[in-house]
């Protein structure tokens, strides 16, 4: 049976803040049908009239479906009217979810134009965990790795730098340091008062599979011992004796998303902590 035809659709998602949740929604949503593909306007930002009305011409001149974040109800209303009169569909995605919230509550919403953004500590923390991450990523400035709130280690392409990042965004400041064969690691490691150290582990096969791939997608013909199976088996079980014989928890990341690898070491950390 041939491949159905993919789908085309204007989708137009007006904010008064940044649009990341409506960005977010519209991509869940479009991931649950097949051979769906949605043409993105995005206006972002939105908190004037005068913006929002040339937001409507744009809207007017390509039909689709509208989804909107709008906190000023003057606003909403325009829309809503404008969409109703074209006979296009509009919706407010954060609507039902705040409903819930607000009845179960017993308050009502504030209203507040991009509330969601204000410049609190927490999201100076996050801020300041991106840095760290940034600055200690794949073992740099080993000599700050005590002020960590984390410090991943392993082989090369165990998704060390893309966790450190997203642990970031949950405010954890995250090193990474690789194992390289021949290459001592940075005593911060052994100190005795030292932050929580977790081995990432991966099997032998999914490693080579992965650095095989990175290998073709940078059009590399050297391969040498990054790929050879006896020396990447090696790798692996090296990192596994030390991590045993430190006593560092460890997690599986060969058939672990990012997320998961992060929500494993926040458990670690939350453990850690108690303790």
């Amino acid at each position: 049976m041939p491949d159905r035809l993919a789908t085309y659709f204007n989708v137009h998602l007006v904010s008064d803040s940044t649009g990341e949740t409506l960005a977010g929604v519209m991509r869940a949503t479009c991931a649950q049908f097949d051979n769906i593909i949605p043409i993105e306007h995005s206006y972002f930002l939105v908190r004037s009239a005068r913006q929002l009305e040339r937001v409507i011409r744009e809207i007017e001149a390509a039909p689709g479906v509208v989804m909107f974040t709008l906190s000023n109800l003057e606003h909403r209303g325009m829309l809503e009217q404008r969409c109703k009169e074209l006979d296009m569909p509009s919706v407010a995605v954060l609507d039902p979810v705040l409903d819930v919230a607000s009845r179960y509550l017993g308050q009502e919403l504030n209203h507040r134009v991009g509330a969601s953004r204000r410049l609190n500590a927490e999201y100076f923390k996050r801020i300041d965990a991106l840095d760290f991450a940034m600055y200690h990523d794949d073992g740099q400035q080993a000599v700050e790795l005590s002020d960590a709130d984390v410090i991943l280690v392993g082989v090369s392409r165990t998704s060390k730098t893309p966790t450190s990042v997203y642990l970031a965004h949950r405010g954890v400041k995250a090193a990474n340091v690789p194992l390289v064969p021949g290459v001592p690691l940075p005593p911060e490691l052994f100190a005795q008062e030292r932050p929580l150290v977790v081995g990432l582990l991966i099997s032998a096969d999914r490693l080579i599979h992965i650095r095989r791939n990175r290998l073709m997608a940078m059009k590399e013909t050297r391969a040498g011992d990054y790929t050879d199976e006896d020396a990447v088996r090696r790798e692996v079980m090296d990192a596994h004796k030390l991590f045993e014989r430190e006593g560092w928890p460890t997690i599986d990341v060969s058939r672990r998303s990012i997320e998961e690898t992060a929500a494993s070491v926040l458990n670690l950390l939350a453990e850690h902590r108690a303790q």
